[in-house]
């Protein structure tokens, strides 16, 4: 494992591949309080980046509408085109509720994650080495999850459904951060 830390931007001349997993790092989990500190990714070869927008890549996440609300917060940029292995997950693992990037690493790469640095003090002048390892780790099986993932939507016939809902997340983003986090604003009520 390669984990580069970057203070800023990735050099201009630094190419990302086609598909790059993210995943961001914050004080908190409200997106409208809490500051970003991090975003990492990987472009799934074993190492892992800091990066900033590019609309030709597919950005990877796992629970992908919280990072992309916490981008659009920050940077007031929609994050497109998108793909997060936790919805995924949840169309095609309908025998399970766990659906956290832990359980599908355990269960679809046979990796277990340590979680520990979850919590952490992401704000620190100086990221120490669990925190980095932790950080790194949250990207760096994403590209894995998301072959295994398609495998199987493509079996139960979901693939078209799961796209529609990555095209979907970015607008949830924006009525998560516009006060609709906790309402289904499609609901019958």
């Amino acid at each position: 494992m390669t984990i580069r830390l970057h203070k800023g931007d990735l050099p201009a001349d630094h190419n990302l591949g086609t598909i790059v997993a993210i995943d961001a790092e914050t004080l908190g989990l409200n997106p409208h309080r809490d500051r970003l500190c991090l975003v990492q990714l990987s472009r799934g070869d074993g190492s892992a980046d800091l990066v900033q927008k590019n609309p030709k890549v597919l950005k990877l996440f796992h629970f992908g509408r919280f990072d992309i609300a916490v981008l659009l917060n920050r940077f007031g940029v929609r994050t497109t085109p998108v793909y997060c292995t936790k919805i995924a997950s949840r169309l095609v693992r309908t025998y399970t509720d766990r659906h956290g990037l832990k359980d599908l690493t355990r269960e679809l790469l046979g990796v277990d994650l340590s979680k520990q640095q979850q919590s952490s003090d992401w704000g620190a002048a100086e990221l120490t080495e669990a925190q980095r390892a932790y950080a790194a780790s949250d990207v760096l099986h994403l590209h894995e999850l998301k072959a295994k993932l398609d495998v199987l939507l493509a079996r139960e016939n979901r693939t078209v459904l799961a796209q529609s809902c990555f095209d979907f997340l970015p607008a949830r983003a924006a009525l998560d951060l516009a006060g609709w986090d906790e309402i289904d604003i499609f609901a019958h009520s």
